[in-house]
């Protein structure tokens, strides 16, 4: 895969956040399904799809690596906009850290772990992009999923490790991977679909992972 590393940038012992974004391919399995959602996806009631959306443990394409404990910390911060039927996602890579409704083509349904990895379903949305991807999709047109996030990283051995401070925002259905895996973005330019409740629920999150 081509990728291209951005570079980091420390500002004092503060170090600057990239917007990270994160490739593989998504490999539907209708073995992850219901019988309703297949039965759905085959009368075109709707369409779910679901596969492997993330890793943890293993040098990704982009050549850094998520230590599990952080990224378990972040995929059950994001269980909470899932099960709020808020955990959407746009096609293709957008460079920002912001999720644009304007632009959502679908909207996460479950998130689990399967040992080091991350599985997911989506509902594909009847938006103009989610119309887009749907017919993609049913084109025979092998889409990707790309976690985006923001977060600092490390040098460790030759292998960059993705650091604490990162939060994920999101998923998005991507057709190849981005050729700029991470880029920088400025403090002031920093924003999330993130309330000031998911906020404060994340906080809590974190000292209660923290103490356990």
């Amino acid at each position: 895969m081509g990728t291209m590393q951005g570079f980091q940038i420390s500002w004092g012992n503060k170090m600057k956040k990239y917007v990270l974004q994160e490739f593989m391919n998504l490999d539907y399995s209708d073995d992850l399904l219901t019988e309703e959602e297949r039965q759905g996806n085959k009368e075109g009631i709707h369409l779910v799809v679901a596969g492997k959306i993330q890793c943890a443990e293993a040098q990704n394409g982009n050549g850094r690596i998520y230590p599990k404990p952080i990224l378990e910390r972040e995929i059950k911060n994001y269980t909470k906009l899932v099960k709020e039927g808020r955990a959407i996602g746009e096609l293709d890579h957008p460079d920002s850290s912001v999720v644009e409704l304007k632009n959502a083509s679908h909207v996460m349904t479950e998130v689990w772990w399967k040992g080091n990895d991350v599985m997911g379903k989506m509902r594909i949305l009847n938006t103009p992009a989610g119309q887009i991807a749907k017919q993609l999709v049913e084109g025979g047109v092998q889409l990707g999923i790309s976690s985006r996030g923001l977060g600092s990283t490390r040098q460790e051995g030759g292998i960059t490790m993705v650091e604490d401070d990162f939060q994920l925002l999101c998923f998005d259905l991507v057709s190849e991977p981005s050729t700029t895996g991470a880029f920088l973005v400025a403090e002031n330019q920093i924003k999330t679909h993130l309330t000031k409740a998911d906020r404060i629920n994340r906080a809590l999150n974190n000292i209660l992972g923290s103490e356990s």
